[in-house]
């Protein structure tokens, strides 16, 4: 079971990767669902987790909020992007929707080819997607490289072993093309549960570990 630890600066990387986190995914400002961290932050933390054999993905993610971006927006998480890459972190989770629920596909075409050659992943911005747009964004996520989609299969309000069925219908969706990564309130105590009934080899939590 790969567990992957979302974590908020670099604090607690030693700690997590010590209790057995498996892939990192490091943000600034949890409280807002994870924001971009600082360039200090991503060179240690990158440094850290290559000297441990431990995958990073960084968020990348200019302020919380929607998944609405303009292009100022867009330039800034694009420099981030590089900056990512010029350090060696393995993966960036980022995404970008329009005004109207649909997938911003002009600007996720900019931010995965900034993205280079680390694996990215589509974050929660998938359910944020109107309901009917799900299906058409996956399949464009998939025909341009992206590796896997977080998902909680709803609303965060909604706990995580309520949205099994949705998850369930995201993974048939998929049919393998495309990693479907559950997260959001599975924790240490839960996600063997969660992990069994869906018959996936990963999750993600900010609490899938105890440490």
């Amino acid at each position: 079971m790969l567990k992957e630890v979302a974590l908020e600066n670099y604090t607690n990387i030693p700690a997590a990767i010590a209790a057995g986190a498996n892939r990192i995914e490091l943000n600034d400002n949890l409280a807002v669902g994870g924001t971009t961290v600082s360039r200090g932050v991503m060179a240690e933390a990158a440094k850290y987790t290559q000297e441990h054999g431990i995958t990073l993905v960084t968020m990348i993610r200019p302020r919380g909020g929607d998944f609405v971006y303009n292009d100022t927006e867009l330039k800034i998480m694009e420099a981030d992007l590089l900056q990512a890459q010029s350090l060696g972190v393995d993966g960036v989770a980022l995404g970008a929707l329009t005004a109207d629920g649909k997938l911003d596909e002009e600007a996720m075409a900019l931010l995965v080819g900034a993205a280079g050659g680390m694996s990215v992943t589509f974050h929660m911005a998938f359910d944020a997607l109107a309901p009917d747009q799900q299906a058409p964004a996956m399949t464009w996520l998939v025909d341009h490289g992206v590796e896997r989609i977080l998902t909680h299969g709803g609303p965060l309000t909604t706990p995580i072993a309520d949205c099994v069925p949705q998850l369930k219908k995201t993974l048939a969706l998929a049919d393998g093309r495309i990693q479907i990564l559950p997260g959001g309130g599975i924790t240490a105590a839960n996600v063997d549960e969660i992990t069994q009934a869906l018959d996936v080899p990963q999750a993600h939590g900010t609490k899938i570990i105890s440490y």
